[in-house]
Formats: structure tokens, sequence, C-alpha cells
């Protein structure tokens, strides 16, 4: 075995880590021998990275320490000081008592003292500011007097920033930096800027929009609110070769002017006139026009400065017009195929002065033209013209979501005439994290692989520095998706930094009485009388579910230490706000299935909901704090947690009909997940939520908050036929339904192609869960007091279906299982088991005498033990390694 990717706060060799205790990590590449794993491991830190080459950490040393713990071992060593960066290595000792050592990597630390900010912050003059038909513009000339080592930047623009050195964009990242309540936290950037700077005369530029920041209005907007003029604060620190420094940094010696983005806002789109572009602006050298002045020195925002840490935002997809229509005379309609979120870019060449319009839609009107009923209208972007041959654009400071762009005032290049602005080309431009992707599903089933598919546009199009519940209309962070869809979402992506975000964003949102906002960073504050839009327990309930996730799904427990008050005090909130501890408000399961539009709850009552969900945060809190060991906490959480149960079964479970409120899916589901249905009665519920579904033709009327529980009572209880059925499924509601009406994304209502509504959802995604967990078979929890992962493959084969193929990376490594069904009634399984790790394997077979592993019988082949016989399967435990198995029975 080898090491492999090497982390720092679950980043390979992260800048600008603020964090003074930051966790290390890492993976392995499995060698040919099976069973392999680790059974003691050192660290080595040291700002030198010849003394990490020799084994000599003269920073921190962790010795050589027993376990197997790879995931998020915290540094203790001496304290860790601004800017610098550390080097480190890894030894690890495998199963022989042979010693592995890592390639060195490292990790940068950001500024972490206020001391450390010579920089202050600058705006437009406060009269400018009245005046100006822009947004600002900033720059500075510097001279460097020797050549260089390295330099960095730490920039912070409020709302949104692009820094660019000597004529260029410093970075591929976009929409930085990502959105918080900027009253407590405002995150600032760091970048390596080495390669930007040159001895001699330099140049910095800032351009800046306003973003969350400072929503203007104008257009279309969900809100309008300001937590000020838009501001930054800039300092290049660069080393000479001699060792020497040199600091740059904003201050009212910068000189400002309006630049050519003449309207931005987060909702209502951007305009940009290239005619007000002043050539060489970040340029040294650059002769300004009477539009510059000396930049303000501006009060700092009211929250604390803090390093950047979820991956960046990027362009990372791009479409090509699948198709252009012309539905009236000069306006043409470009649809790119596929719903995503982000912005166009394209190229035109015209007339100055001439101006293109570009209006972005989800959906069509009749008459072929772009629909913004219901993504917020008027929603458009501008560009106008210099005139100066083939001119190139596209928007900085806002993005949207989108299938079609409506284009007016220019021609597509074949067409146009002298004297018309000509559309050479125009491209969709896709944004989300620049994050890893861990995770990969295949079948041999077309609707199958098509929800995969829907969800996770749906999931890309609303991850940007927060989860989105859409990337048009509201573009806010509803949390309850956050906990009911994120265990599908960690099967595909590496979020473990954006899940960190989301706990610091509600503990920013969180009230002094303990109330946790539904949404984080809490832009909309809703009035007491729309109370359940603004306080439900089923939304607050990410703050302590997302926390339990971050430690089951990554191993990281000190996100449960540092949130734990927090945590506590929200579920106090809701024991004290409570009736007798019924929960008699909030949303419940918001758009279930019902006459009429979708949208509150109307199959299950809404306490009954609200107060599962109090009983189940109750369980986890009290498990989180019996292993960080609170034992009078857990225990009184415990009883908290009885006493829910008791009052919620005496509320809303019939003794006599066996049945919980209504019988809604969602009613009988939820206690059956949660434990709050006792033993006697759980053969019963189950048979009554199975019959609801076949009555109904193997559908689902459970809504955002239900699903995933109806999607687990039956797969927990062994019943994935009945999901598999409904996956077959293509009237309403239904995904099937989604799919053969055009859908390229989840969309927000079950019947969303057709009723309308937002057409970038990912509320509805539970189904991503099942596949990977059930239908693939893979279940994955880090195990804190073994410290490994502890994974169980067991798939449901459903008849008629041919293979399906399954892959999740782990923080330990690859874990895949694939299976495949023969016409003979055989049936191969492969799996891959990482290093560091077990798992037990459940195959279909009556005895093991059934199963071959490489040709071979089990007997003979390594690393296996075969364990038990249960419900008609043999459960094998294995080693790490990779295992072909062929079951000549299946039962």
């Amino acid at each position: 075995m080898q090491v492999s990717k090497m982390v720092v706060e679950s980043t390979t060799c992260p800048l600008g880590v603020d964090v003074e205790r930051p966790a290390f990590g890492w993976s392995f590449t499995a060698g040919a021998v099976r069973s392999e794993r680790q059974t003691a491991y050192r660290i080595i830190v040291s700002a030198r990275e010849e003394q990490v080459l020799q084994g000599a950490g003269d920073v921190w040393d962790s010795g050589k320490t027993a376990g197997g713990n790879s995931v998020h071992i915290v540094y203790d060593g001496l304290p860790l000081q601004s800017r610098v960066r550390y080097f480190w290595r890894v030894q690890v000792w495998d199963q022989d008592g042979s010693m592995i050592e890592s390639p060195v990597s490292w990790w940068e630390m950001a500024l972490l003292k206020t001391s450390d900010w010579s920089a202050r912050w600058i705006s437009e003059p406060e009269a400018a500011a009245k005046d100006a038909a822009a947004l600002p513009l900033f720059r500075h000339e510097f001279m460097l007097h020797a050549p260089i080592a390295k330099a960095r930047a730490y920039v912070c623009g409020l709302g949104q920033f692009e820094l660019r050195l000597n004529g260029a964009k410093v970075s591929d990242h976009v929409l930085e930096p990502g959105w918080t309540n900027y009253n407590k936290t405002c995150l600032y950037c760091v970048y390596d800027i080495t390669d930007h700077l040159a001895q001699g005369a330099n140049a910095v530029g800032v351009m800046l929009g306003n973003g969350f920041y400072h929503v203007t209005g104008g257009r279309y907007k969900k809100f309008k609110g300001s937590f000020g003029s838009p501001r930054c604060l800039v300092q290049l620190e660069i080393e000479y070769t001699d060792g020497t420094t040199v600091t740059v940094a904003s201050s009212g010696e910068w000189r400002t002017g309006p630049g050519p983005v003449t309207f931005a806002c987060i909702y209502g789109g951007e305009d940009f006139d290239a005619n007000r572009v002043e050539a060489g602006w970040d340029e040294a050298g650059f002769a300004e026009s009477d539009s510059w002045q000396p930049a303000a020195e501006a009060a700092p925002p009211a929250g604390r400065l803090k390093a950047q840490a979820i991956a960046p935002l990027k362009v990372m997809k791009t479409f090509k017009p699948a198709a252009i229509t012309e539905p009236a005379p000069g306006v043409y309609v470009v649809d790119f195929g596929q719903n995503f979120s982000g912005w166009v870019e394209l190229a035109v060449k015209g007339p100055k002065g001439s101006q293109v319009k570009l209006s972005p839609s989800e959906l069509l009107k009749e008459e072929g033209t772009a629909n913004q009923k219901w993504t917020g209208s008027p929603t458009q972007f501008n560009y106008t013209l210099s005139g100066e041959g083939e001119e190139v654009w596209s928007p900085r400071f806002t993005y949207t979501g989108f299938r079609y762009v409506q284009v007016e005032g220019a021609v597509p290049e074949q067409y146009a005439a002298s004297g018309e602005a000509a559309l050479l080309r125009i491209e969709g431009q896709m944004i989300y994290p620049d994050m890893a992707e861990t995770g990969s599903f295949e079948s041999a089933d077309f609707l199958l692989n098509r929800t995969h598919e829907l969800i996770n546009w749906a999931v890309l199009s609303n991850t940007k520095s927060v989860f989105t519940d859409c990337p048009h209309r509201e573009k806010l962070a509803w949390l309850e998706q956050v906990h009911l869809v994120g265990p599908g979402i960690v099967y595909n992506y590496d979020v473990e930094a954006l899940f960190t975000k989301v706990m610091e964003d509600i503990r920013d949102a969180q009230l002094p009485n303990g109330m946790v906002p539904t949404t984080a960073p809490e832009y909309v504050v809703f009035s007491d009388e729309w109370r359940c839009f603004r306080d439900s327990v089923s939304w607050g309930a990410t703050y302590v579910l997302t926390a339990w996730n971050l430690y089951t799904l990554y191993g990281n427990s000190r996100v449960m230490t540092e949130h734990y008050d927090g945590m506590k005090a929200y579920l106090d909130y809701i024991a004290a706000s409570s009736e007798s501890l019924i929960v008699n408000w909030g949303l419940g399961d918001w758009y279930d299935v019902a006459e009429g539009d979708p949208g509150f709850a109307k199959n299950t009552p809404v306490g009954h909901t609200e107060t599962a969900m109090f009983y189940h945060l109750a369980d986890v809190f009290s498990q989180m704090a019996e292993l960080l060991g609170r034992k009078q906490d857990a225990l009184a959480y415990r009883e908290l947690q009885a006493r829910i149960k008791s009052a919620f079964n005496a509320q809303y479970f019939d003794t006599e009909t066996l049945r919980y409120a209504t019988g809604s899916e969602t009613a009988t589901a939820m206690p059956l997940v949660l434990g709050l249905a006792d033993e006697p009665h759980r053969e019963a519920l189950l048979s009554q939520l199975i019959e609801a579904i076949q009555q109904n033709g193997y559908h689902t009327k459970a809504g955002d908050v239900g699903h995933r529980y109806v999607l687990l009572a039956l797969a927990q209880n062994g019943r994935s036929d009945v999901i598999y059925e409904m996956t077959r499924q293509t009237d309403h509601p239904s995904y099937g339904y989604q799919i053969v009406n055009g859908a390229t994304t989840l969309t927000e209502a079950w019947d969303g192609p057709t009723v309308g509504k937002s057409q970038n959802h990912f509320m509805l995604g539970h189904l991503e869960e099942w596949l990977y967990a059930f239908l693939g078979g893979i279940r994955c929890r880090f195990d804190q007091a073994e410290e490994v992962y502890q994974i169980t493959i067991r798939p449901f084969i459903p008849a008629g279906l041919e293979t399906v193929k399954t892959e999740h990376q782990l923080s330990a490594g690859r874990v895949c299982a694939q299976w495949k069904q023969h016409p003979d009634g055989k049936m191969a399984y492969n799996v891959a088991i990482p290093v560091n790790c077990t798992a037990e394997v459940w195959i279909p077979a009556a005895s093991a005498g059934q199963i071959t592993e490489g040709g071979l019988a089990l007997a003979e082949a390594k690393g296996i033990e075969a364990v038990r016989q249960e419900e008609g399967s043999t459960v094998l435990r294995l080693g790490s390694g990779e295992y072909r198995f062929l079951s000549t029975v299946i039962q």
C-alpha cells in the first residue's frame, strides 16, 4: 500500500488556512496484497522542507502513534504562525510492521491576527457613489526593486470582486468571496500571485460588484437590502529572493474611477458598456482620465475577517447551442439543451453603441420566446458594443439558472446585414465549486440513469458558496435540503468544507433565544405573521444533522465540538417553545402531493412532521454528547427523547387502527425510520405504507421532508422492490414523469415540467441515496472507536435489471460495488475495499459453497471470511483489495 491523497482541513495543499489547529488526513492506494491496514502513524511537520525530508519535525512530531486513524487528526504542535508555509509527511506502519513513508506535502497559514493586516478598507467617495452610473474600479501602481521569490494577495471585496494584476485577471475563480451574514463574517481570498508580478513597475486593479452585500433592485429582486456600499480590502505581500519583504496595501492613496459595469444585481442581471473601458487601467503607466480620484477610506464591515476555506467557484462546464430559433422578427432564442446555472459568454461584432440584450429563461412561452414567469422578471444581461472588432464578454457579478437565452440586438453572423451587430458565437458556462467528484452510478436502466443525472444537474446548479434552493428566483440557502439530500450529495462530491461552512452560516444566523432560521445566511427575515417560513424544525434540524453527517460520513468530530453549545441551545429552544413537547409550527412536509397547487403540507399534520424531527434531533444530540464525553447531557437528552416519544405517540398514534395521524405515507414512514414506532406495531405500519403506495399505482404523495423517510422506511425494512417499482413509473407524481415531459434537471414540484414552478431544485432528490446505498449497496460510516470506516455492501437486485455499478471515494480510498445478472441465473459481483477498511459483503447465495472468487472456492481465496447466512445471502467479511465473486445459485 502507498499513501496517496494528503489533506489539511480536507484540502490538498491549501493556501490561507486560518484554523489554529488544523486537521490532517490521508488516503491509500492499494497494493497487490489484500487486507492491508494501518497499525500506526507518525506525522512530521516543519517550516523547512529539508527538515521533513530528513525525518525531523521541529514544529510537530506526533511520534509513532498506534491505531488506524487516517482522518481528522488534529495538529498538536507549536503555535502556528501567520503566512508561514509548513511542510509535512506521514509515516505509516502496516499490518506486518513495515513502514511506508508519504511524499512531502504542505499547507500555508492565513493571516491569523487582526494586527497582520496593514491594509485599509476603501470605497468610492460618498459623493461619487451617490451619482455613480457604474460600479467602481480601484487601482494602484507600485515598484518592486528586486527579483521575486513569492507573493501572496489577501483580498476581501464586498459584495463580489475581481482582482487584476498587470492587465490580467489573477485567477479563474468567479463570484468571490462566498456569501455570508456580513455583519458576522466576511470571507477573504488568498492567491499565489508570484507569477503575476515582475521586478520594476506593477499595477493592481480591483473591480467590485454588489453580490448579496448590496442588493439594489432595479429589475427583478427577491428582496432589496444592503449591508453597505461596495468596498474592498487588498493586501499584497511580496518576498524578494534575498528574503526581504514588501507589502502593498489598499489605502486612501489608491485611485478609484467608474468602471464599465453599469448595473449588477444578484437577481436582476448585469450590464456592461464596452465604451466605458479604459484600456490599460490595470497596468502600470496608465494615464488617468479626469474621472479618476483618490479612493475613500471606508469603515470596515461589522463581520470578522475569515479566510475562505470552501472550494472556489469556477466555470466548470460549457454548452454550445443545441438550436437557435427566431420566434419573432429580430428575436433569436438559443436553446443550450440543458438547464443549468451560470451565465453566457458571447462574441459579437458591430457598430459602436449598439446593444445586445440577453433574457435567460428555463421555459418558453407558446410563441417560443423566453418565459420568466417562474424565475423572476425582468432578469436580463445587456452588452453595449465598442465597435472595435470582435468583442467577447461574459458577466462577472451575477448568475442565473436557465436553459434558453433570448437574444435581441444582434443577428446570427450568417444572417447579419451591413451595419447590424452580428452574433459570432454564444456559449453557456456552468458555474459550481471546483470540488472533487467522489462517486459514480451506472445501470442498465435508462430511467434510473436519467434520474441520477437530473438530480445531479440540480445539485451542481444549486451548489455555490451555499446550497441554494434555486439558481434564479431566490438563490437562498434554505436548509432542509442539506440534511435530507446531503447523504446523497456526499456519495457524488466532496462537500466536507461546504458542510462546515453551512454550520458556520447557521451559527451566524442563530437567534439569541436559540432559534435557527430556515435560511442561513438569513437575508430575508419573515414576519411573525409568516413564522412558519422562518421557524421550522425540519429546516433548523440541519444544524444538528449536518454536524452528525460530518462525523459519520467524513470522520470530522471537531465540528460537533465547536458547535455543541449552539446545537444544545437550539434543542432547548424547541423544547421551551413546544406545547408539552409537541411542535405545532413550521412547514412540515412541504410540497407534498394533493389537489391544488403544491406548497403547504396537505396530507400530514405539520405537528406530526415537526415533532418527529424534534425527536430525531434529541436522539442524535444525545449520541453526540456521549461521543464527546458529556455524560450528563447525554443522559438528559436521552430522557428528553423518551418524553418526546411518549408525547408524540399519545398525540398521533391510534392504538385501535394502528395508524399515525392521517395514515399518510409521511405520517407512517417517519416513525418507522426514526424509532418512534414501537416494535409490536412496526410490521403493521410497514404494511400500511406499502399498501398506500401500491393502491396509488406505485407512487408516493410525500413531499420535501417525507419522501426521504418513505424511501428509508421501505429500504431499511427489505422492501426496495417497492421503490424499484416506483422508479418504473412515468405518470405523476414520479421522477419518470419529469423525464418523459422533457426535464433536464430535477424540478421543484413532482409535476414541475407541466405545472411550472422552478425547473431546477434538488430538494426532491432523495432517491440518490437509495441508488448508492441500497441498489448499489454501498453503506459507509466512520467508527470513532475503531478509528476506521465500517463498510457494508448489501445490494438490492431486482428482477429484470441486468447490471448496476457504483463507486464512492471515501477519505480512506475507493469503494466499488458492481453486480451483473447473467441469463443462466448466475450473478457476478465485483467489489473493491479500500486499504485500512473491512467490509461486510452480502452475496445472494444459499451457502458459501455456491460462491467462487476469482475462479477459486471461497476457502481457497485470500482475505475472505464467511461469517453467516442471513435472508438468503451469504455474508462475507473482507479486508482491503479487489474481489470478483460469482454466485452460482441465487435464492
